[in-house]
């Protein structure tokens, strides 16, 4: 059985089984035992745990967004686009396709519902 635990610098963690006193002992001044974190983005305040505001979470979700999206850019597109070889075998019609793609990945955080919304470009095959 987990417990989940909160100290005063607002540092939480979970144990995977009841510690014991001695353990609990060792744990800093001030740690209380906790209901489970709903997400990494609540704060523990008052006894409860409270909602991340919007602001919060679309700081969050930006970044994982962001984060995607660049990952499609360096294991889809920039392995194809910067190999001068490899761009070269291309027709006309599909270096124009990747280059779309590309920009379209780009302005993913220019997009309306950003970064609730998101629409994703379709892949180049």
């Amino acid at each position: 059985m987990s417990k989940h635990f909160i100290n005063l610098d607002g540092d939480y963690w979970e144990t995977l089984s009841d510690p014991s006193d001695e353990i609990i002992a060792a744990y800093p001044v001030g740690t209380v035992e906790v209901t489970q974190r709903p997400s990494h983005l609540h704060t523990y305040e008052g006894g409860a745990w409270v909602a991340p505001s919007d602001a919060v979470y679309d700081e969050w979700k930006a970044t994982e967004v962001r984060a995607e999206r660049d990952r499609l850019l360096s294991t889809k597109v920039d392995p194809l686009v910067s190999n001068t070889l490899r761009w070269a075998d291309l027709s006309s019609d599909k270096q124009t396709e990747w280059t779309v793609y590309r920009q379209a990945l780009l302005d993913v955080p220019q997009q309306s519902g950003f970064p609730r919304t998101v629409v994703w470009p379709p892949v180049v095959t």
